[in-house]
C-alpha cells in the first residue's frame, strides 16, 4: 500500500500542514471564502466543501479544468493562513500554531485528495499535464511553508516546551513531529542551504512525475499481442475471453493481448503451456523501462538517486537511505541490511531444494532445457498439483469476488470489530467500476465511507494500496472516507469475477489499511490513520490477511459459483497447506528488490552509477541473490514503489512488519481468535491509535512484550 498523503505524488516530504479539510459542520472561513477578485472560480466545486455525506468527493461536478485553478487558489489561500500563523504577535500556544496549521489549507486539500487519487486510478493525458504543471509549484509550496525562519521559531518554542504538554499526549507528540517535519526539511539550513534545498525539490518533483507517467505508458506499450488463441494455451476461456476484450479496446479486432501488472511476475506464466508464449511475457516485463524507446527511464532513475542523493547530504546524513531510515522504526541502514542478509543462507538453500524439483519435472515432462525465469511459475505450479494435487483452475470457481467481499471480507470484519457495509448507490464516483460503502460501527452509527476500486484498466497505475479522499480529525469534526484499489484482471460482460487466492489475500491486505484509517480516533490528522512509519504501516494490513485463511471463514465464503457448495473439505485442507508451498521463491523475489532498494540510497552523490542496469546487476551478486530464474520482484526499471517516492529505502517494510503482523495473529490466536473482545482489545491497541505513540512502545503496550521471529518462520512454511 502506497497512501498518497497530500502533495506526496509531488513532494518529497508530504505536506501534512495541508493534510486538513474542513469540518462539515464549520461555517466556511474568510480565507475559504471567494473574494470580488475571485468570483470568475466560484462555480468550481473544490471552492467550497462538498455536500455530500462526510464531504465525500462529488464527481458528478468536477471537471478537469477545475484542479488548476483549484490548486493555484488553495496554496494561495494556504500560505496566506500560515503567514497569518507566522506573524501572529501572541506567543506561540498549541492553539494559535500547531492546531492553526491543522486547520489550514482545506481548499488544498480537498483537491489534492481527489487530483492525486485520480491520476494513480483513473488518469488521463490532462491529468498528466496538470500533474506536471503543479507538481514543482506544490513543492515550491511545501518548501515556502517549511523554511519559514518565522513559522519555525513558533514550531521550536513548542517543541521546546512539551514537557508542559504531557498531560495531553497527542498535543505533546504533535508538536514533536512538527518540529521534526520541519527539521527533516531543512528548516535548520542556512539561507544558501535553503535556496539549494529549494531547486533540489522543485527538480525532484518534476522527475518523480514524469517516472511515474512514463511508467503507465511503458505498461500499457510492453502489452503482449498474439496472433493467436492457440499461443495462449493453458488460459481458461474467461482469460482468454479477458484478452480477446483487451486487444479489442486497442483496435485489435481478432488478436489477443495479454496486458501487464506491475510485478515481475505475471499471472499468465503459470498457465501458459507454450514456452515460446511464456517466454515473451516474461521478456516483456522484466524489460519495462530499459528498452531504449520513449518511455526509457534509465536517465530519470540516475538523476532521481543523484538529487536524492545531494539531499540527504544537504540535511546531514550520508545518503538517502540513512536520511529516510532515520524517520522510521529501524533507524538505520545497518539495521535494515542485516534482516535482510541474515536471510539470503535458509533461502538460498531453500530456493535450490525449489529448483531441483522443478528442473526434475521438467526432465520428467521431456523438457531438455534449464530451467529459466519464463519456466518457473508453470513448473512450480505443476510441482505444487503433484505435492498437494491442487490445480488453480479448481480453486478459482470457490473465489467468485461477491462471495469473498460480502461472505469472506465483510463477514470477518463484522465477527472481530462488530462493523458493516452496506454498498449504496446515490454518491457519484469516478468510473462505473467504483462502489461506494456506507461503514457503520457496532452501534449503528456511521464510522465513515469505503469505495472499492477493484478491476485493472489502462488509466490505473499497477499494484493495490488503500488512501483517502477525506481523513479522521476529532479537531475538524471529520469522518475517513476511505478507497482501496486492486487490479484484478475484468472479465468479459456477463462472466463472474473468479479470484486466484493471492487476489483474496490481497483484498483482506488492502482492507487491514482500510480499517487503520477507518478506526482512526484521534484529534489531529497529522498523527492519525496511517500516518505512521512506513515499517509500521504495512503490519495491520498483513495480520488482517491471515484471517481469511481461519477454515471458518473460509468455510464462509468458499463456495463454488454456480452450485453455491462449499468448498471440499479435502481442496480447502490443500489450499491452505499449497499456501506455504514455493515461499523460497517469494521471500527471495522480495528480498532481491528490498536489497536493490537499499543499495541505490546508500550511494552518496558521486557513486550514482552511469548504467542503471549495470548496477542492478553488481548488486544482487554482491548481495548473493543473483539467480537468474527468480529476478527482483521488481526491476529497476519498473520500481513503482520507490522511484516516484514513497518507499525508496522503505521496500523493506513489509518484511519489516510481517515479523510483527505474524506474531500479532499468533497472539490474537492464542487469546481466543475471532471474537468481538479480540479484534476491540486489537482496534483500541492499536488500529485507533494512529501515530500517537512511537509504533513500537504501541506495539509492546498492546502485545505484552517485544514481537517475536517464530510466528513469521512459521507463517513462511520455514518451520512447522
Amino acid at each position: 500500500m502506497q497512501k498518497p498523503i497530500v502533495l506526496a505524488a509531488a513532494c518529497a516530504l508530504a505536506l501534512a500542514a495541508c493534510s486538513k479539510p474542513a469540518p462539515e459542520s464549520t461555517p466556511v472561513t474568510p480565507t475559504d471564502a471567494p473574494t470580488a477578485a475571485a468570483a470568475a472560480p466560484t462555480a468550481n466545486p473544490f471552492f467550497v466543501p462538498s455536500t455530500l455525506p462526510l464531504l465525500a468527493p462529488d464527481f458528478t461536478q468536477i471537471r478537469d479544468e477545475h484542479y488548476l485553478p483549484a490548486f493555484e487558489e488553495g496554496m494561495k489561500r494556504h500560505l496566506a493562513e500560515v503567514r497569518a500563523i507566522a506573524d501572529n504577535p501572541e506567543p506561540a500556544s498549541l492553539d494559535n500554531t500547531l492546531a492553526a496549521m491543522e486547520r489550514s489549507g482545506d481548499l488544498l486539500y480537498r483537491v489534492s485528495q481527489v487530483f492525486f487519487n485520480l491520476t494513480g486510478s483513473h488518469t488521463s493525458e490532462t491529468l498528466q499535464k496538470i500533474e506536471a504543471e503543479v507538481a514543482p509549484k506544490l513543492a515550491s509550496h511545501q518548501d515556502a511553508i517549511f523554511l519559514d525562519p518565522k513559522l519555525f521559531a513558533r514550531v521550536k518554542a513548542l517543541y521546546d516546551a512539551r514537557d508542559a504538554l504531557a498531560a495531553h499526549p497527542e498535543d505533546r507528540r504533535l508538536a514533536e513531529r512538527y518540529y521534526h517535519l520541519f527539521v527533516r526539511a531543512g528548516a535548520l539550513l542556512d539561507d544558501a542551504g535553503k535556496a539549494k534545498m529549494r531547486a533540489l525539490n522543485e527538480e525532484l518533483s518534476t522527475l518523480q512525475t514524469a517516472f511515474g507517467e512514463n511508467l503507465l505508458k511503458e505498461v500499457n506499450d510492453a502489452a503482449v499481442v498474439f496472433d493467436s488463441a492457440e499461443a495462449l494455451a493453458g488460459l481458461s476461456e474467461a482469460q482468454l475471453s479477458a484478452a480477446a476484450a483487451a486487444a479489442k479496446e486497442r483496435g485489435l479486432e481478432g488478436k489477443w493481448v495479454v496486458a501487464l501488472q506491475n510485478t515481475t511476475g505475471q499471472p499468465v506464466l503459470a498457465s501458459l503451456t507454450n514456452r515460446e508464449s511464456r517466454q515473451r511475457v516474461f521478456e516483456a516485463s522484466v524489460n519495462r523501462g530499459i528498452r531504449g524507446n520513449a518511455f526509457d527511464q534509465r536517465e530519470r532513475i540516475r538523476r532521481i538517486a543523484t538529487l536524492r542523493a545531494e539531499r540527504a547530504a544537504l540535511l546531514g546524513f550520508p545518503n538517502l537511505a540513512a536520511y529516510a531510515l532515520d524517520d522510521q522504526m529501524a533507524k538505520t541502514p545497518a539495521a535494515v541490511d542485516k534482516m535482510l542478509n541474515d536471510l539470503v543462507p535458509a533461502v538460498m538453500a531453500n530456493v535450490r531444494r525449489e529448483a531441483a524439483e522443478i528442473q526434475a519435472r521438467i526432465k520428467a515432462d521431456g523438457g531438455d532445457f534449464e530451467l529459466a525465469g519464463w519456466d518457473w511459475a508453470y513448473y512450480a505450479e505443476k510441482v505444487r498439483q503433484a505435492k498437494y494435487d491442487l490445480d488453480e483452475a479448481q480453486v478459482r470457481p470457490y473465489f467468485e469476488l461477491e462471495r469473498v467481499l460480502n461472505d469472506g471480507l465483510f463477514f470477518a470484519m463484522e465477527r472481530l470489530y462488530g462493523i458493516t457495509l452496506k454498498e449504496r448507490s446515490d454518491i457519484p464516483t469516478y468510473h462505473p467500476d467504483v462502489r461506494v460503502f456506507d461503514v457503520f460501527d457496532a452501534d449503528g452509527s456511521q464510522l465513515g465511507l469505503f469505495y472499492a476500486d477493484l478491476y485493472a484498466r489502462p488509466s490505473k497505475r499497477g499494484g493495490a494500496w488503500m488512501s483517502t479522499f477525506v481523513d479522521q480529525s476529532h479537531l475538524l469534526g471529520t469522518k475517513p472516507v476511505v478507497l482501496n484499489n486492486m487490479n484484478i484482471p475484468k472479465p468479459a460482460d456477463g462472466q463472474p469475477t473468479l479470484l486466484s487466492f493471492d487476489e483474496v489475500i490481497t483484498l483482506f491486505h488492502e482492507f487491514g489499511h482500510a480499517i487503520h484509517g477507518l478506526f482512526s480516533n484521534t484529534r489531529y490528522p497529522l498523527i492519525g490513520g496511517t500516518s505512521v512509519p512506513r515499517d509500521f504501516v504495512e503490519f495491520p494490513s498483513q495480520a488482517n490477511e491471515d484471517w481469511s485463511l481461519l477454515p471458518e471463514v473460509l468455510a464462509n465464503y468458499a463456495k463454488h459459483y454456480q452450485t453455491g457448495e462449499p468448498i471440499p473439505a479435502d481442496l480447502l485442507k490443500k489450499i491452505v497447506d499449497a499456501n506455504q508451498f514455493g515461499q523460497g521463491f517469494a521471500t527471495l523475489e522480495y528480498i532481491a528488490a528490498a536489497m536493490l532498494d537499499q543499495d541505490w540510497h546508500q550511494l552518496d552523490p558521486a557513486s550514482i552509477p552511469a548504467d542503471p542496469v549495470a548496477f542492478e546487476a553488481q548488486s544482487l551478486k554482491a548481495r548473493g541473490v543473483d539467480y537468474a530464474p527468480i529476478p527482483p520482484r521488481y526491476r529497476t526499471g519498473y520500481f513503482a514503489h520507490i522511484w516516484p517516492g514513497g518507499y525508496s529505502a522503505g521496500y523493506y517494510a513489509y518484511l519489516w512488519s510481517e515479523v510483527m503482523a505474524a506474531d500479532a495473529f499468533a497472539h490474537q490466536m492464542a487469546s481466543g481468535g475471532m471474537t468481538r473482545a479480540v479484534g476491540d482489545a486489537y482496534r483500541a491497541g492499536i488500529l485507533s491509535r494512529g501515530g500517537t505513540v512511537e509504533g513500537m512502545d504501541m506495539y509492546r503496550a498492546w502485545r505484552g512484550g517485544e514481537p517475536s521471529v517464530e510466528a513469521l518462520l512459521v507463517r513462511r512454511g520455514i518451520k512447522q
